[in-house]
């Protein structure tokens, strides 16, 4: 198959079968044996894809007869991947975008196919959007690709100028970034053998031990991967575990922990030495923690299945508590819609439920807190209905709690996902 075919199957699989984008497009690359530089053109085309969902679905719209519903997905899915290579993609000239997507429809469908893609090459391959003055929603969406819901929440809450500002972050891909596993090595080390390598790797800004890497890379093929010298973290996302300061011999919860990065860290930091129970909801997605640690050589996780919401008694008593607890909580994930596609097009509506279920796991958690002990509450969301007011609902029923720190992180302040990092100490020091 070509590098088209399989992006297309992938693309139909995502549309039809509403499978996740990262485990549909690792799925095909594991069964089409492709060559390096078709792998990427293969990611480079699901990916941008689905990032442009809504303004190419625009363009398609302007350009047809037929209403988009009318349209059958395999069709309207050619037209979005022949639509993107044009407007997008410099290096795909235009004759082979419109013949190889053409041959990905039926005899029946491959005329109107043809005649949608140079109508839009004889239109100078122009991106069209709705008329800005006649509603900032509707444009910020189609301009920027995520549902207009989304962009209402956004407007409602951060205004005009800070929601497009955003919204032009996503849109951008970030580095990889690194986080160094420091039993193993060090991060001048790990940078030395990047660039030794041919990697543009640089230390990260405020993360001590981050790493970031410009340039697509894939991150099993990193020098030092299979040793365990490094995992994938955001830099929001180590600070968040710097903000814990988690310590030799310590006795440690990390609530929510998968996949586990910040269970890593936080692993590290303790210098494999203490007690660190990682826990999640999910029996299924804790392996993930368990291989990630064995990689790590990480001895001290221990790994349970468990409902952050509620307290556990025995953890409850003084020789119980912890010193450290960690509520990475769940969240709408709308700080991460450079990463996560799908989640350009959720409706905030449906997260609406979760600062009460983040306020439980934060009640719960702060129970089992040792006096004197600190607890990091996160996300990696921007909405502030689960950052900083659902804090603020939690400190002014909490007397014993106190705030030492809080910020909010945002893409096109900060360059990481968008982020919210607080600790708490309990009573006095």
């Amino acid at each position: 198959m070509t590098a088209r075919e399989v992006a297309f199957g992938v693309l139909n699989r995502c549309e039809k079968q509403k499978q996740y984008s990262n485990l549909a497009l690792d799925g095909a690359l594991k069964q089409n044996p492709l060559s390096e530089a078709d792998r990427t053109l293969v990611t480079a085309l699901v990916y941008g894809v689905l990032e442009r969902q809504l303004t190419l679905d625009h363009q398609i719209s302007a350009l047809s007869s037929r209403p988009l519903s009318e349209i059958t997905p395999e069709v309207r899915t050619a037209l979005r991947l022949g639509i993107y290579q044009l407007a997008f993609l410099d290096r795909v000239p235009d004759h082979a975008a419109v013949k190889e997507t053409v041959d990905l429809v039926n005899k029946k469908t491959a005329g109107f196919t043809n005649a949608i893609l140079r109508s839009f090459l004889r239109q100078g391959k122009q991106l069209k959007y709705p008329a800005r003055e006649e509603g900032l929603a509707p444009y910020l969406s189609v301009r920027y690709s995520v549902g207009e819901a989304l962009c209402d929440r956004f407007l409602e809450r951060f205004g005009a100028e800070k929601t497009e500002s955003m919204l032009a972050a996503f849109e951008k891909h970030p580095p990889l970034t690194l986080r160094v596993n420091t039993l193993k090595t060090t991060r001048r080390a790990l940078l030395e053998r990047l660039r030794g390598e041919g990697y543009e790797a640089e230390p990260t800004s405020r993360a001590k031990n981050g790493i970031r890497i410009h340039g697509r890379a894939a991150v099993t093929s990193l020098p030092g991967f299979a040793e365990g010298h490094f995992f994938v973290q955001d830099e929001a996302s180590q600070i968040c575990v710097d903000a814990v300061d988690a310590r030799p011999q310590m006795r440690v919860l990390d609530t929510c922990a998968c996949p586990g990065s910040k269970t890593f860290g936080m692993a590290i930091d303790m210098e494999n030495k203490g007690t660190l129970i990682a826990c999640d909801l999910h029996a299924s997605k804790l392996s993930l923690v368990k291989s990630g640690g064995e990689r790590m050589g990480l001895s001290i996780l221990d790994v349970r299945e468990r409902d952050a919401r509620a307290a556990v008694t025995e953890w409850q008593t003084e020789a119980g508590q912890f010193d450290r607890i960690l509520c990475d909580v769940p969240c709408s994930g709308f700080g991460v819609l450079a990463k996560k596609p799908e989640l350009r097009y959720k409706d905030p509506a449906v997260s609406d439920g979760l600062p009460d279920i983040q306020l439980d796991i934060l009640r719960a958690s702060f129970s089992m807190l040792k006096p004197g002990g600190r607890l990091v509450y996160s996300t990696c969301t921007v909405l502030p209905e689960e950052n900083e007011e659902n804090l603020r609902r939690f400190l002014s029923e909490q007397p014993d709690a106190r705030l030492e720190t809080a910020e909010t992180f945002y893409p096109d302040t900060h360059g990481t996902d968008g982020f919210f990092v607080s600790a708490l100490i309990k009573g006095d020091l």
